[in-house]
């Protein structure tokens, strides 16, 4: 049986061409389309919730980020952000909200299968550490909870102090972290290296992401 998608976005053909991407890349079904936030929380009275929603950030109404934060809140929905911004600033406060992960509208079927696959494999979807990710979880014969405690065994108490003032919501910058830590910018830099080196995280969007899918942080 395909898993369900709803496409939330207020651009018609937008809509109409990732639905056709969606419903041709196989397993996936679109079955509920809605042009704002508002009009999809109504459109979930009394029916069966879809198994993800791609959610575009800027959208007239309600925006996605106000969309994604309900959803975090009320449903086990899976949001995957979309937009054409894929600034740090924008994917980390997506992330924040409560998204999974985020497709640029520009994305190939392929891509848009791999995110799809990732997020009904693993609830993430990060292309920093994409392929890693889907072959650990495919290989993997330990609980998830033993491979929770093999990667925070690995992050150092500063790291993980670093880390979720990374993921904190007040949204501070690599500047205010460093003060907040009484520490100098370059040992700042150094904790996010060092996280780089560890796990492959390429971005700030992708240390929120695994501090998220690995239990650092509350998702």
């Amino acid at each position: 049986m395909a898993h369900t998608v709803a496409l939330i976005d207020d651009h018609n053909l937008v809509r109409g061409g990732l639905a056709a991407m969606v419903n041709n890349v196989g397993g996936y079904a679109v079955t509920m389309e809605a042009a704002n936030g508002r009009e999809f929380m109504r459109m979930l009275s009394g029916v069966e919730e879809p198994a993800i929603a791609i959610v575009d950030l800027f959208m007239p109404i309600m925006d996605g980020f106000e969309t994604i934060a309900w959803l975090k809140a009320n449903s086990k929905v899976l949001p995957l952000a979309l937009t054409f911004d894929a600034s740090d600033d924008v994917m980390v406060r997506a992330v924040r909200a409560g998204a999974r992960g985020f497709l640029l509208k520009n994305a190939r079927p392929a891509v848009l299968k791999v995110a799809l696959d990732s997020l009904m494999l693993t609830g993430y979807y990060t292309s920093d550490e994409l392929h890693e990710t889907l072959v650990e979880k495919q290989q993997l014969k330990t609980p998830h909870e033993k491979r929770q405690e093999q990667i925070i065994a690995q992050i150092t108490p500063r790291e993980m102090e670093f880390l979720k003032l990374v993921c904190a919501p007040e949204e501070y910058t690599y500047e205010q972290i460093a003060d907040i830590m009484e520490v100098h910018r370059r040992t700042v830099d150094g904790f996010r290296e060092g996280l780089v080196d560890k796990f492959g995280i390429k971005s700030k969007t992708g240390l929120v992401l695994f501090a998220m899918k690995w239990g650092v942080v509350t998702p």
